[in-house]
């Protein structure tokens, strides 16, 4: 993709992340107790063919891990997805589904990590329920401080702000989205009074183009702060993307992002 050749380019003085072939998943008996729970007695495929997921073998900031899903057969949908941190202290970072403007897949979030850990995705596909991840480096994702004081935070929470880049062809566009949010995970000290700072994340965010839905979400504390998504679409013409918000606390933010200008 040219833009992230370019934004590569630009910083070759830092080492680039590897994929998930290059820090494969471990054996994990942490998984081996969380699977029933989370998939039921199925047991997933390899997704070799259909999809990769790309990790970082070493994470540079534990609170802001980047995951991208991509899907290589464009006849293999990847409808529905669920991520997990298998060591993080609630392992389900967040369940996704994607709509038909979405595929083929090519999807990218961030999220928490507490301690070594595999970080997996299961996916829903037409060959059924399949599963790939790789092995992160990286601690203290879930506890580290947040950026800005609580009452600071308040402020500008749920502000949202839509980036897109160079069409991709005539229709396909690359985009970003960021939701301003201190995603609290409960287990952050208020740097002030050293007191825990309770649990207060975003637990729902639908994205569509006027009517058509793009991509929903079912969040947890794993998902970072300030989430940011950036994904791949198809432009069906709308003028902007439509994006709701929905937190633990019962605030609701709808903001309609202009695709001109941003």
């Amino acid at each position: 993709m040219i833009t992230r050749c370019l934004a590569a380019a630009l910083a070759l003085s830092i080492a680039l992340p590897a994929t998930a072939q290059d820090n494969p998943m471990r054996d994990s008996p942490t998984w081996t107790d969380l699977q029933a729970d989370v998939i039921g007695e199925m047991t997933p495929l390899a997704a070799d063919g259909m999809f990769r997921v790309e990790t970082p073998a070493r994470a540079q900031d534990a609170g802001t891990v980047p995951i991208r899903i991509v899907q290589t057969d464009p006849a293999m949908a990847v409808t529905a997805a669920t991520v997990v941190v298998d060591e993080n202290p609630a392992p389900v970072a967040g369940t996704f589904t994607f709509g038909q403007d979405m595929l083929p897949l090519d999807f990218e979030l961030r999220v928490r990590v507490n301690q070594y850990s595999n970080v997996r995705v299961l996916a829903k596909t037409p060959n059924g329920l399949a599963m790939d991840g790789g092995y992160v480096k990286a601690s203290g994702g879930c506890s580290a401080p947040a950026t800005r004081d609580p009452e600071m935070a308040k402020v500008d929470m749920g502000q949202m702000k839509l980036r897109q880049f160079e069409p991709l062809d005539h229709n396909r566009r690359e985009a970003q989205i960021m939701i301003r949010h201190p995603n609290y995970s409960g287990l952050q000290r208020d740097q002030l009074t050293q007191l825990f700072i309770p649990a207060h994340f975003l637990s729902e965010i639908e994205v569509s183009q006027g009517d058509t839905p793009l991509f929903s979400m079912e969040g947890g504390i794993s998902i970072s702060e300030n989430p940011v998504f950036r994904f791949i679409y198809t432009d069906n013409g709308e003028d902007a993307l439509v994006v709701t918000a929905t937190d633990t606390y019962g605030n609701i933010w709808r903001n309609v992002l202009p695709k001109s200008g941003s």
